[in-house]
């Protein structure tokens, strides 16, 4: 492992916002970066020092990327496996593949933190309709299936209330292996993002507490709402698991609270996670400079918390009319808004975020929400 100091050549294997705040960070820090993505138009290769336009799997433009890049390290956890063992022979690569592929399949995920001491919610693998004729009696529902590959922000998953229903779901979602979870009744949901650098040191942010709508987060909050005893143990946990997989790069633990207190681990993602936005604007170091030191082999950055702080996502549907009233956040200093130079708005894909610092948590959360609801108008 290689020490590279400002002046050096990072790349990044996709183009969204969470590798346009890698760019623009690596920038300021004196890099230059490289970025493949197959859309000329994403919000990376717009600021790119050299924007290759390339799938994921073209072994030509990786082989290109890995030769002119000093390390390189990923926007998102579904690059294919192949071409993190392809760029790892040229390059110093963070995180390596085999946390990505783990974290590439919902069961093995599972698996992996199960045997790490993290307790999953109930869950089954359905791979065919055989397993769900066989489905243990004492599974109950109602039950979220979801595939096992390929999902995220609430894509690939169905809800289902009876084996009629999961049958049904199964077929919906192409008739593949998927992961039968058991719907259980939550407090909250709270996250962990950390580093993990390449000798095995650990930073750990504070953890968020979050809100999800349709799949798709909502609202962070910070410091969590939740008693201390239950962060630090899920702070804890998520340290464990980042030591079992060996994972070098930033790391997002996700868990759900029970009503009666259990911690439940969620799923884990091996890069930046949009619940540690919060990060750009209220602790010393952000997220994605994190993930420039530990690629860079430098020392973590301190992960102190400098305000309370609450995030709402901005999703396409705020365009769906007109233009969401952004103005308005102007008039409020302790508001912060994040766009993310996409060109097209959709139904929920998300285009920016909104950060608000105040005093304690509570008041930040108030104020996103009312942000929120003067943005868009409800």
């Amino acid at each position: 492992m290689m020490s590279l100091a400002p002046g050096a050549t990072l790349g990044v294997v996709g183009g969204g916002q969470l590798g346009r705040y890698f760019v623009v960070k690596a920038r300021q820090l004196g890099y230059e970066v490289w970025v493949l993505d197959p859309d000329e138009k994403a919000p990376a290769m717009q600021l790119a020092s050299v924007a290759l336009v390339a799938n994921y799997d073209d072994a030509k433009a990786l082989s290109q990327l890995g030769e002119a890049c000093d390390a390189v390290t990923i926007e998102f956890e579904n690059v294919p496996a192949e071409s993190l063992q392809l760029l790892q022979s040229m390059s110093q690569l963070a995180p390596g593949p085999a946390s990505v592929e783990l974290a590439q399949d919902r069961l093995l995920e599972k698996q992996k933190a199960m045997s790490s001491g993290l307790l999953p919610v109930p869950h089954a693998s359905i791979a065919d309709l055989e397993d769900i004729a066989n489905l243990d009696s004492e599974f109950t529902f109602p039950a979220i299936l979801k595939t096992s590959r390929l999902g995220y922000d609430g894509k690939g998953q169905r809800a289902c209330n009876t084996r009629d229903e999961l049958e049904q779901a199964f077929n919906e979602c192409g008739a593949v292996s998927c992961v039968l979870e058991q719907r259980i009744e939550l407090a909250a949901e709270i996250s962990v993002v950390l580093a993990r650098s390449f000798d095995g040191e650990i930073a750990v942010f504070p953890v968020a507490q979050n809100v999800h709508r349709e799949g798709v987060l909502f609202t962070s909050v910070v410091p969590s709402m939740q008693p201390a005893a239950i962060t630090a143990m899920a702070a804890e946990q998520a340290e464990s698991l980042a030591h079992a997989i060996e994972h070098v790069g930033v790391l997002a633990v996700e868990f759900f609270i029970g009503v009666d207190g259990t911690l439940y681990f969620n799923e884990m993602a091996p890069r930046p996670h949009n619940s540690g936005h919060y990060t750009l604007d209220a602790t010393l170091c952000s997220q994605f400079e994190q993930q420039i030191r530990v690629m860079c082999g430098l020392a973590l950055g301190a992960t102190d918390l400098l305000s309370p702080v609450a995030m709402v996502n901005l999703l396409g549907d705020l365009w769906d009319k007109k233009s969401p009233g952004l103005d308005r956040l102007f008039g409020s200093s302790g508001c912060h808004l994040h766009l993310y130079g996409k060109m097209a708005p959709r139904p929920g894909r998300k285009m920016g975020h909104v950060t608000c610092l105040a005093s304690d948590n509570t008041t930040a959360l108030d104020q996103v929400n009312q942000q929120f609801a003067a943005i868009s108008g409800s």
